[in-house]
């Protein structure tokens, strides 16, 4: 068979851009196959020096010069953790964690540790050796073992951070919680809620409080140079004015007498609180009631405050604890014995705290367990009940034993210490103004 080039060439010139396409993609192919060949050749080769064990090593110990000579860790301490545990962990050798439990023991550094305390270590990785251990033991102090590598031994460092107390006065009026209105002043949580806790004792923050009552306070803070706070301190004066009506508190700081009293120098603490409980709202009063579980009419002899599982309960009052346990229906519940008439029922916690133990004394504001929904409950809230001489009463009624009065030598000094409180609060308003 003859290959007609003249018929070839007339149908590339009546077809120049079918011709072009067909041409193209010729040269397409050829090239994709040149290049397919090249790259399995080079693939080979590649392979071939990646397999050679000379070059395996090389390439290790190019990778190893490039890792850092020290790493830093943070290691914050844990339940049932120990230094040795800790350094062993970060594969320090054992040699080397007996020469730093042995220098601790000499400084006496190791009974310190605690949990939630912070360890900074830096590992030399070239023999795993600890260059530095630092040992935070509290906001303002803490501990470095620093290695003198001449020696071959640990020298101690104390980093203490020095502190300056402030004294610090705000007011604002209540517009939706005494808590929100307080924090939009910028005051510290804590001491919101220790506020809330020396008026606990007279106040019913759910019902007592309306919209455009106001409160003042003046409380102290401790910063240091950059002006950080580190920690708060006493609250040294408050008042809460509700419907027009003050109920001023003034901290004295007597040995002996020390706490909040109002203007006639009668204690702001009582035998029991009123509400042992913050933030939360009364939901099931004293007295007469369709029981949520049981379907019929019967006594409430307790008062039940609604709130988020897990807020904290107070002791209302110091006493010891007679029972933390299971209590049927209530489920989980403590019992506090205050004194030969007054004792205290929390029922439906979800868990106790640490202080709740028989037998274990607590003092009034400590918590002793969290608010749940345990026993006969229909959702999250504290039974609370006052016992009175072996009878359940009904606590938002009871006229609370009042605290003490400041009488003689006390009572002169309590009003020296009322006048200056009062000049200071002058002072710390017209820095404002």
């Amino acid at each position: 068979m003859k290959l007609n080039v003249k018929y070839f060439q007339e149908f590339i010139k009546k077809n120049q851009e079918l011709s072009f396409v067909i041409v193209l993609i010729i040269t397409s192919v050829l090239l994709t196959q040149l290049f397919q060949v090249s790259k399995n050749q080079s693939t080979k080769e590649y392979l071939k020096v990646i397999n050679n064990l000379y070059f395996q090593k090389t390439f290790t110990n190019v990778l190893r010069g490039f890792q850092p000579k020290y790493s830093r860790v943070k290691h914050k301490i844990k339940n049932n953790d120990s230094i040795n545990n800790i350094l062993k962990s970060y594969g320090v050798p054992k040699n080397e964690i007996n020469s730093i439990l042995s220098t601790l023991s000499k400084n006496k550094i190791t009974n310190n540790i605690k949990v939630n305390d912070t360890i900074n270590l830096i590992i030399d990785n070239s023999n795993m050796t600890i260059s530095k251990l630092g040992i935070t033991i509290s906001k303002t102090k803490k501990i470095e073992l620093i290695r003198d590598y001449e020696k071959d031994i640990f020298e101690k460092r104390e980093i203490v951070t020095n502190l300056q107390r402030k004294t610090i006065f705000k007011e604002g009026k209540i517009t939706q919680s005494l808590y929100r209105s307080a924090s939009k002043q910028n005051i510290p949580a804590n001491i919101i809620v220790e506020f809330a806790r020396i008026y606990g004792f007279q106040i019913d923050f759910q019902r007592d409080i309306r919209k455009n009552d106001s409160f003042q306070i003046i409380y102290e803070v401790y910063e240091d140079e950059n002006k950080k706070i580190f920690n708060t301190g006493k609250i040294i004066f408050a008042d809460l004015n509700l419907r027009n009506q003050s109920n001023t508190l003034y901290y004295f700081d007597k040995k002996g007498d020390e706490g909040h009293y109002d203007l006639n120098g009668k204690s702001a603490k009582k035998a029991l609180m009123k509400t042992p409980i913050n933030g939360a709202r009364l939901s099931s009063p004293y007295g007469m009631r369709k029981h949520p579980i049981d379907g019929f009419n019967k006594m409430h002899r307790g008062t039940d405050f609604a709130a988020p599982e897990g807020t904290p309960i107070m002791a209302s009052g110091d006493g010891v604890v007679i029972k933390a346990s299971w209590c049927g229906g209530g489920g989980n519940c403590v019992k506090i014995k205050h004194n030969s008439s007054y004792s205290t029922v929390y029922a439906h916690m979800s868990k106790f705290s640490r202080l709740a133990k028989t037998g274990n004394r607590v003092k009034q504001g400590q918590i002793i367990g969290y608010v749940g929904s345990t026993g006969k409950s229909t959702g999250p809230h504290l039974h609370y009940e006052v016992i009175f001489n072996g009878k359940k009463i009904n606590s938002q009624t009871l006229k609370l034993p009042s605290g003490k009065v400041l009488q003689g030598k006390s009572r002169e000094q309590f009003e020296i210490k009322k006048i200056k409180t009062e000049v200071l609060k002058s002072e710390l308003i017209l820095r404002l103004s």
